[in-house]
């Protein structure tokens, strides 16, 4: 059974801010809302946590996963940057997106796309998802969670509850959440390709 705390979307409480980051710090397995409907995450280096998130998810190997970090220079530590790809970053972050970036060696091998090693990486504006971070010290290996079946983010706590109460170790209520996932932008290969769509505006990225 999971532990589920309700935290205050503009002023998170430290004291669960610092409950839930315990137990991703043991180990576990976490639900949070972003600034893009609702995510799922697990620390930098479980991997039994990261199996429970691709069995809950029913996601495959090659799914691209995300690094959600604090800021740039977070970023800077686990992906390889270009000058363009950085003026791209820096006006558009923090915000709704999802980069895809060539990798560093701080990434384990696991959370790469085999075939490009890139990682997907998140700059949130979100209070609760900062406090989170600011908390872990590190990023959050996250994907939205989009659950089997469904196109779009979960965005309701009371429904996730209800779903994966049983699944998860510590499910964060910070209120209903829109449902369109970030917009996911290639800037890997050095050209700029629109994977998705989504929450974020894709018009500064269009050539």
């Amino acid at each position: 059974m999971s532990q589920y705390f309700s935290i205050h979307r503009e002023n998170p409480q430290a004291r669960l801010i610092q409950q839930a980051v315990q137990i991703v710090m043991q180990g576990g397995v976490i639900v949070y809302p972003t600034d893009s409907g609702y995510a799922i995450g697990c620390r930098i280096g479980e991997k039994n946590a990261m199996e429970r998130i691709c069995r809950i998810r029913d996601i495959d190997k090659d799914h691209h996963f995300t690094l959600m970090c604090r800021d740039l220079s977070e970023l800077s530590t686990y992906a390889r940057v270009d000058n363009t790809a950085f003026r791209l970053l820096k006006n558009n972050t923090p915000g709704p997106f999802t980069f895809i970036l060539k990798a560093t060696k701080e990434v384990p091998k696991r959370l790469l796309n085999p075939k490009r090693k890139t990682i997907g990486i998140r700059v949130s504006d979100d209070p609760i998802t900062l406090a989170l971070l600011e908390a872990l010290g590190e990023p959050l290996m996250s994907t939205s969670l989009v659950l089997s079946g469904n196109d779009f983010a979960e965005s309701d706590p009371y429904e996730i509850r209800d779903r994966l109460e049983r699944q998860v170790d510590v499910i964060v209520d910070g209120e209903h959440r829109g449902e369109a996932p970030t917009s996911i932008i290639d800037l890997a290969d050095g050209e700029v390709v629109i994977v998705r769509e989504g929450a974020g505006d894709v018009a500064p990225f269009v050539q």
